[in-house]
């Protein structure tokens, strides 16, 4: 027997027939569905510490269980004190079993964890993906606070097929993401 994340049967036995019904689409083919989750981190102070981008590294693999990849700078900002070429950041692309292992974690786990939260801002980018900032990495079990050496912010990107911002909200709101009311 193969194992099925909860949320990708979720989505096949219920979601499709439901969004297909909501939008009136002749075949399930046009039923919006997430295609990767991108998770970045952006570490202005890198440019003075090195560390910082090698814990950002470790922490986004620990987070996601998929290796994160370090990201480097375009071009030069003398105002910056940035050279071409140095590490600045941190990203990881989850596709497949992965994504919808890491999307149950993050809406069961990591955000009721958020202090104050109160809901997720319902701003989509107009083509139906929607980027979500979490301000705290330690939200995350997998992330010893003890071991922290500082708290750093990151960008999680869910991009969808869905070709409005009504389609893709409705998307992701099934999947369980809590927006604000």
């Amino acid at each position: 027997m193969s194992y099925t994340p909860r949320l990708k049967s979720q989505y096949q036995e219920t979601m499709v027939d439901a969004l297909k019904e909501r939008f009136q689409y002749t075949s399930v083919m046009q039923v919006p569905r997430l295609t990767k989750i991108i998770l970045s981190q952006g570490l202005g102070k890198a440019t003075t510490d090195k560390k910082l981008v090698d814990n950002a590294v470790n922490e986004l693999t620990a987070i996601t269980g998929q290796k994160a990849i370090a990201t480097y700078s375009k071009k030069d900002i003398s105002n910056f004190k940035l050279r071409k070429g140095m590490p600045i950041g941190a990203k990881v692309t989850l596709r497949g079993d992965m994504m919808y292992d890491f999307l149950d974690r993050l809406v069961s786990v990591a955000l009721p964890r958020t202090r104050d939260f109160r809901g997720i801002s319902r701003k989509m980018d107009g083509r139906g993906n929607y980027t979500l900032g979490i301000k705290e990495q330690i939200i995350f079990p997998e992330i010893d606070i003890d071991k922290v050496p500082n708290i750093t912010g990151m960008d999680i990107t869910f991009v969808t097929t869905a070709n409005t911002d009504e389609e893709g909200f409705a998307l992701l709101e099934s999947f369980g993401l809590p927006f604000k009311k």
